[in-house]
C-alpha cells in the first residue's frame, strides 16, 4: 500500500489581522484532506507581536495571547504541534497559510519590510524543508517569509500578487517577483520546489477563487513528493 503523504501546515495564530487568515488555514487543510493527504498543524509555543480587535481593526492595549493557543482553534483541541517538537523528517512537505500573523509572529515583515528578522526556529524549520528538498507550498504573505528564510542562500520565483511594495522588497532580498492577476493563480519554482498563490493578497478575492488558488497550490506540491 502506498505510504500517505504527511503534510507539515504551519499556523500563526487565528484572525487574519493578528494571526493566521483562518479561511486561508481552512481551505488549506479541505484542500490536503481531498488530495488523500493527512496534515499536521504546528505553531510556536510563544506571545503573538499583539492583539486585534477584528470587529474594530485596532491593537488590544495590553492584550497578550499565545500563538500555539490560538492556532489550536483552527486545528481542535490538543491537534497542534507545539513547534518545539516538530521535525522536517517527519514529514513530506510543507504549506503555510498566509494572514498577518506570518508577517507579526514568525517574522517582522509588516514592521521592516526587507530588513525584518525570522524567529530562529520558524526559519530552522522552513529552511530544514528546502535542505532537505521537499516541496514547500506558500499562500498570501507566506511567500515573504520563504523569501527572507531563503536569504542569502537561494534565489526563489514566488508571487504577493501585484503589491508594488512586497514585489520591491522581494526584489532586495534577492528574490524574482512574479505578478499575478488574481486569486487563482499560482507560481512555481520548480528547481526549490516551491509553490506560491496570492490569496487574500487581494483583500477583494471571492472565496472560491481564494479556494481555487490553495487547491491548485497543495495539488502541485502533492505532485512533487
Amino acid at each position: 500500500m502506498a505510504k500517505t503523504p504527511k503534510i507539515a501546515v504551519l499556523l500563526a495564530g487565528c484572525g487574519h489581522l493578528d494571526g493566521a487568515e483562518v479561511r486561508e488555514a481552512v481551505l488549506t487543510l479541505l484542500a490536503i484532506d481531498q488530495q488523500g493527504a493527512s496534515f499536521q498543524c504546528i505553531a510556536p509555543n510563544a506571545l503573538q507581536y499583539h492583539v486585534v480587535n477584528h470587529v474594530t481593526g485596532e491593537p488590544v492595549p495590553g492584550a497578550q495571547r499565545n500563538i500555539l493557543e490560538e492556532s489550536s482553534r483552527i486545528a481542535r483541541l490538543g491537534q497542534c504541534l507545539d513547534l518545539a517538537q516538530a521535525r522536517v523528517q517527519d514529514f513530506d512537505a510543507l504549506v503555510m497559510p498566509g494572514g498577518y500573523g506570518v508577517a507579526k509572529n514568525h517574522c517582522s515583515f509588516a514592521l521592516k519590510g526587507a530588513e525584518a528578522e525570522v524567529r530562529p526556529d520558524v526559519a530552522d524549520f522552513v529552511r530544514g524543508f528546502f535542505d532537505a528538498k521537499k516541496p514547500v507550498g506558500a499562500i498570501c504573505i507566506a511567500p515573504a517569509l520563504v523569501a527572507l528564510t531563503l536569504h542569502g542562500h537561494d534565489h526563489a520565483t514566488l508571487t504577493l500578487g501585484n503589491d508594488a511594495g512586497c514585489a520591491s522588497a522581494m526584489q532586495q532580498l534577492g528574490q524574482q517577483h512574479q505578478n499575478t492577476p488574481n486569486a487563482r493563480e499560482i507560481v512555481i519554482d520548480e528547481t526549490l520546489k516551491l509553490i506560491t498563490t496570492p490569496a487574500y493578497m487581494f483583500d477583494d478575492a471571492k472565496l472560491s477563487d481564494v479556494f481555487t488558488g490553495i487547491e491548485r497550490c497543495v495539488a502541485e506540491v502533492l505532485k512533487r513528493i
